[in-house]
């Protein structure tokens, strides 16, 4: 397991970006070869999305060939609702990179089997040769994707219903009003994470720090499902020193003097130009 320690999340943000750019390049995808990505939500990777977005502009990178698998989606809301995550996704990367639209799924809350579209999500993932890189962020209660606490950890993509402080913490997006926002959703499983080839997850504010020392520190724990992924033989845990707060001095000092190794992954940054 790997912790990438960066000053602000600016900088976090940026590094997970090179890392996802450089991881993309370096599998060479193309037509008989594309990369699967799976992806997150939220307030957390928008960071990261928009310098995606930038290397995509300045022509060093290319989704032609990138299938993407989103984490979850809320049940009931309309497709086109500005708080979905179809509208999140297409609004904040989807529609300013080159991927083709039949790559990009997410699920279907409006589904009128959800149990089938949870099914049939896992086919497209096994139909695409499993996930490459899976790339999440966390709740402050350590929840990955909607495997809110007490999720089984061999859990596969199935419906959920969302802890109340979820619902809290997703108010904001729904003009703070609790009855507006869904308290059900379809979401991959920890399971479904876990087969992924590689993971990186992101983690950034003070308001985390719990959650990173419950993922890092303690052990492996259905209530704070993030730790699950201590068991995966490729983690990396990208965050900022706000993150970092409930973290032992002599944890934090660890990972730093490895950051000179971790650096070496994203540095240089390779580019799709020709001659790159």
């Amino acid at each position: 397991m790997r912790l990438v320690i960066l000053d602000n999340y600016d900088l976090a943000s940026e590094w997970a970006a090179k890392y996802i750019c450089n991881r993309i390049i370096q599998f060479r995808p193309g037509q008989d070869r594309y990369f699967t990505l799976g992806l997150p939500t939220g307030s957390t990777p928008l960071g990261c999305y928009k310098k995606l977005i930038e290397y995509h502009k300045n022509g060093d990178l290319s989704f032609k060939y990138v299938k993407t698998f989103n984490m979850d989606e809320y049940v009931g809301l309309p497709r086109n609702h500005p708080e979905s995550y179809h509208s999140y996704m297409w609004n904040n990367f989807f529609k300013h990179i080159d991927i083709d639209p039949n790559n990009a799924h997410i699920l279907d809350g409006n589904a009128t089997d959800l149990q089938a579209e949870c099914e049939s999500f896992e086919k497209k993932i096994k139909e695409a040769g499993g996930i490459d890189l899976f790339v999440g962020g966390i709740g402050p209660d350590g929840h990955i994707a909607f495997n809110e606490p007490g999720s089984s950890l061999v859990s596969r993509t199935r419906l959920k219903t969302l802890a109340m402080d979820t619902i809290l913490a997703n108010a904001k997006y729904f003009d703070g009003d609790l009855s507006k926002v869904p308290t059900m959703a379809l979401t991959v499983g920890v399971g479904t994470v876990m087969d992924a080839r590689e993971v990186m997850i992101l983690i950034t504010g003070a308001h985390k720090a719990f959650a990173l020392y419950k993922a890092i520190e303690e052990g492996v724990n259905h209530m704070w499902t993030v730790s699950a992924f201590q068991q995966h033989p490729r983690t990396i845990f990208v965050c900022d020193e706000d993150a970092t707060l409930e973290l032992r001095v002599k944890t934090v000092k660890y990972f730093k003097g490895l950051m000179h190794v971790h650096n070496k992954l994203v540095d240089p940054l390779y580019s799709m130009k020709e001659g790159n």
